[in-house]
C-alpha cells in the first residue's frame, strides 16, 4: 500500500512540476516506488493462489500492462487536445483509490503470516542477506539475466515500434494507435492463455514454445509487405512475447526462496529490466548505421535484437529449474521448523 500510495503521489505531483529538472527528478522516485510494488504485489497475489491457478492468474496479473497502455492510449486521445500532456499524469495517480480496497478487502497471505514468524525468530537482518546471496547466488545471477532476456525481447519488440510504423512505414496517426492497440490486445490475450497453459504444458515449455512461435513470425514485422500484415504479425508477436512474460510472475515466486519472497522476484525482475533498458537505443543506432531507402532500418534492427533475445531466454530458461507444483504454505511451515531447530540449538549452546 505504500508503495501505490508514493508512486501514486509523485504521479499526480508530475503533472504540476514547474521545469524539466524537477519533472525528471519525480520520474526518478516514481521509478523507485512502481519498482518496488511489482515484485510485493505479484507475491501477494501468488501466495493467496492454490498451485493449480496460478499460471491463469499470472498471465491475467502480467497483462495490467498492455491492459494499462491501452487505457492510457484512450484518455490520451480524449484528454490530450483539450487539458494537455499534465492531464495525463493527474489521470495516473487513481491507483492510490485501489489502497482503501486493499486496507479493507485484502488480507495478508498465509505464507506471509508464517515467514514473518520465521523471521521473527532470527532478528539479524544482516545474516539473512548474506545468507541469501551466499546460498542462493547462482539461482539470482541465472534469474537476473534471464529476465535481462525477457526484457529485450519485450522492450525491443515495443519500444521502438510506433517509431518504425511512422518513419519506416509512413503510418498515420491513426493507424499507428490502431496498430499498437491491435498489437496490445494481442498480448492480453496470449498472456492470459499462455499463462494458463504453463499450468499443463509447464513454466519453461510454454515459455520456449512461445519464444519459437514469436520469433517465427518477426519476419512479417522485419520484411514489412503490406500494411494488414504488418498489423497481424504485430499481434502474433506481441501474442506469444507476452504470452510468455504470462508466465514470469508465477515462475519468479515460485523459484524464490521462501523467507525472501517479497525480495526475490521484485530484485531479479528490476535488475533484468535495468539491463534491457537501453534496447530502444541499441535499435536506434543499429537502424540509423543499416538505412534502407534512405531511412533508418528500424524493421530489420528490431527483429534482430528480438530475435536474439528470444535465443538468451530459450537458453537460460532450459537451463532453469521449475517449481510449479509448490505449495508457498507448506515452504513456509518447513521454513519455520527449519528456524524453529535452529533457535533450539542457540539457546542448548
Amino acid at each position: 500500500m505504500a508503495d501505490i500510495i508514493l508512486y501514486s503521489v509523485v504521479e499526480l505531483a508530475s503533472g504540476f512540476a514547474p521545469n524539466f529538472q524537477v519533472f525528471i527528478a519525480l520520474r526518478a522516485i516514481f521509478g523507485i516506488a512502481m519498482g518496488g510494488e511489482w515484485g510485493l504485489g505479484a507475491a501477494l497475489a501468488m501466495e493467496a493462489l492454490p498451485p493449480e491457478t496460478r499460471g491463469l492468474f499470472s498471465g491475467i496479473l502480467q497483462q495490467g500492462y498492455p491492459t494499462g497502455y491501452i487505457i492510457a492510449a484512450i484518455f490520451y486521445y480524449a484528454v490530450i487536445m483539450n487539458l494537455g500532456w499534465r492531464a495525463m499524469f493527474w489521470i495516473g495517480s487513481f491507483p492510490a483509490l485501489v489502497v482503501v480496497f486493499m486496507r479493507f478487502f485484502v488480507p495478508e497471505s498465509k505464507a506471509w503470516e508464517q515467514t514473518r514468524e520465521t523471521r521473527s525468530a532470527d532478528h539479524n537482518m544482516f545474516q539473512e542477506v548474506k545468507k541469501i546471496f551466499k546460498d542462493y547466488w547462482l539461482r539470482i545471477i541465472h534469474t537476473i539475466l534471464l529476465m535481462a532476456g525477457f526484457g529485450f525481447t519485450s522492450h525491443g519488440t515495443q519500444d521502438l515500434f510506433p517509431t518504425f510504423l511512422k518513419t519506416q512505414l509512413s503510418f498515420s496517426p491513426e493507424e499507428i494507435t490502431v496498430t499498437t492497440i491491435i498489437a496490445n490486445i494481442g498480448s492480453i490475450i496470449g498472456g492470459t492463455t499462455c499463462g494458463y497453459l504453463s499450468q499443463y504444458l509447464g513454466r519453461r515449455k510454454m515459455v520456449v514454445a512461445s519464444m519459437i512461435l514469436a520469433g517465427a513470425f518477426l519476419p512479417l514485422i522485419a520484411i514489412p509487405i503490406n500494411k494488414p500484415l504488418v498489423t497481424f504479425g504485430s499481434f502474433v508477436v506481441y501474442f506469444f512475447v507476452q504470452g510468455a512474460f504470462g508466465v514470469v510472475p508465477a515462475h519468479l515466486n515460485e523459484l524464490s526462496p521462501p523467507a525472501y519472497r517479497g525480495t526475490f522476484p521484485g530484485l531479479t525482475y528490476q535488475l533484468g529490466t535495468l539491463i534491457s533498458s537501453s534496447s530502444a537505443q541499441i535499435e536506434a543506432l543499429l537502424g540509423e548505421a543499416f538505412p534502407k531507402n534512405g531511412l533508418p532500418n528500424y524493421g530489420l534492427t528490431i527483429a534482430i535484437l528480438s530475435a536474439c533475445a528470444m535465443v538468451v531466454v530459450i537458453v537460460f530458461m532450459s537451463t532453469g529449474g521449475e517449481m510449479k507444483h509448490v505449495n508457498f504454505i507448506d515452504e513456509s511451515e518447513i521454513s519455520l521448523e527449519e528456524s524453529s531447530e535452529v533457535v533450539e540449538t542457540k539457546n542448548v549452546q
